[in-house]
């Protein structure tokens, strides 16, 4: 079977499905995050700020911001999948963001008001294992076995 052929019949690549299951992984976490009970304290979340004592699976901690971006990010997930190139984008892109936000959170205080999202440890850390995850994937799926030139 030829590449062709497996994208005529509108087959994902790897990268494309890698980038679906994350999106969808995000859109999930974003809704369970209101979901009263896998959502701990769930009476005590805050839209954005440090004294949301909310915590997603008991864990994480969690605001209604936090959940809204989670959605946003698994909806950009699930819509750059669409294309290769996107999927290795929403990938790289995504993976850099929440490195990013790793070491935002080791950065600041977590009881400050700089703590918006808000982050605790167990998201730090959690941030970091995604940014790695992701940013390997984007670049894992897409290796090229033999190099072209003039593109």
């Amino acid at each position: 079977m030829t590449t062709r052929s497996h994208a005529a019949r509108g087959a994902r690549t790897p990268v494309q499905q890698a980038a679906l299951l994350v999106g969808a992984v995000f859109l999930l976490v974003g809704v369970l995050g209101f979901i009263p009970g896998i959502t701990t304290d769930y009476d005590t979340m805050k839209f954005a700020s440090h004294d949301s004592g909310a915590k997603l699976l008991g864990i994480f901690q969690t605001s209604v911001l936090h959940n809204l971006v989670h959605l946003a990010f698994g909806a950009a997930g699930v819509a750059m999948a669409w294309s290769a190139a996107g999927a290795r984008t929403f990938l790289l892109v995504g993976g850099a963001v929440y490195l990013v936000l790793w070491l935002y959170g080791l950065l600041i205080d977590h009881h400050s008001s700089a703590n918006f999202v808000p982050l605790n440890d167990a998201d730090d850390w959690l941030h970091f294992v995604l940014g790695l995850g992701m940013i390997a994937l984007g670049v894992l799926l897409t290796r090229r076995g033999t190099t072209t030139t003039g593109r």
